[in-house]
């Protein structure tokens, strides 16, 4: 229980760290097309997300599942891309489609929760019981979640409030860079993919 602050710090630096920056991007091109107004449907999203890599998370660190980790670092950017295209594609969200939003949020969830374990399984070396340190972790990862989606939304409304950015522009432009840099992202890491 005393590593518990440790676990948490880690967990909120990791996933805010500039130098794992996918998965500030992936958090930023989720959220990033809804307004403060909006706070309900992102806590939806954020939920579904947060389950997904909640599960994937626990099952790899506890050595249930294994995976390929250059194929998760892979569709890491995969998911990045495709979240963009959507947004770039999508005029208008309808009922229907924010639950194809949510169900996807929740899938990607889990391809990024493969990603933070690998990390935590770093961190905890042959530790045998690590329930804490798992729990403190996701709790540190909720919570710099938190921070940077609170970020895109005051981002959000000073651009459309106060500069009076369109709504659409605004999406076209952040889904458009983001679905750039993925992109680059996703050809660098497939030459890396190794199955063994």
């Amino acid at each position: 229980m005393h590593d518990f602050p440790l676990y948490f710090e880690l967990g909120w630096k990791h996933i805010c760290d500039w130098q794992g920056y996918d998965h500030i991007l992936f958090v930023t091109v989720l959220c990033g097309t809804y307004l403060l107004a909006d706070w309900r449907k992102v806590l939806i999203l954020v939920t579904a997300f947060t389950i997904g890599h909640s599960v994937t998370l626990a099952l790899s660190a506890l050595n249930i599942i294994r995976v390929n980790t250059s194929l998760i670092e892979f569709l890491i950017p995969v998911t990045i891309v495709i979240t963009a295209l959507i947004n770039i594609l999508k005029k208008k969200r309808s009922p229907s489609t924010a639950k194809i939003i949510y169900g996807m949020a929740l899938f990607f969830g889990l391809i990024h929760g493969l990603g933070f374990s690998n990390y935590l399984k770093s961190l905890l070396g042959k530790s045998t019981n690590i329930t804490w340190q798992l729990l403190a972790f996701n709790l540190g990862l909720e919570f710099g979640q938190v921070l940077i989606v609170l970020a895109i939304l005051i981002l959000s409304f000073i651009l459309l409030n106060i500069l009076k950015l369109q709504r659409r522009e605004w999406v076209l432009f952040l889904s458009s860079a983001i679905f750039g840099i993925a992109l680059i992202m996703c050809i660098e890491r497939f030459t890396l993919i190794h199955f063994k």
